[in-house]
């Protein structure tokens, strides 16, 4: 799979959960069930992943954890916040700089529309 059919199986798992349980719980609760749905469409998922960075010559081991990796393409940070602020955007970017990954999904599902919640975020795509 190339990383534009990663993120459209990942849309509409979005599109599913929200449409069932709707806004305003916890980003937890997101993260677990979007880890089911996904799985459940056969797509490879890692949760929490400890991403260590190279600072000045020396590997950091506890860098950051992304949210979710799905099928090691696709970078996905999941919020349940009033708004998302350019900071997620950038930290998002980020990330997929120092993964050397190419596309990441911001998803926020505290919005009535998930649509409006999405934001696709690109590296040297």
């Amino acid at each position: 799979m190339i990383e534009n059919e990663v993120s459209g199986a990942i849309v509409d798992a979005a599109y599913k959960v929200h449409t069932t349980l709707g806004p305003g719980l916890l980003e937890s609760v997101y993260e677990t069930v979007m880890d089911f749905e996904l799985r459940r469409r056969k797509l490879r998922v890692r949760r929490q992943v400890l991403v260590s960075i190279v600072y000045e010559g020396v590997l950091l081991e506890e860098g950051f954890r992304a949210d979710l990796i799905v099928e090691d393409k696709v970078i996905v940070e999941l919020k349940s916040v009033e708004s998302v602020h350019p900071v997620h955007k950038k930290q998002l970017l980020t990330y997929l700089r120092l993964t050397d990954k190419r596309v990441g999904l911001l998803i926020n599902f505290n919005v009535s529309l998930i649509k409006d919640g999405i934001s696709r975020v690109v590296n040297n795509l």
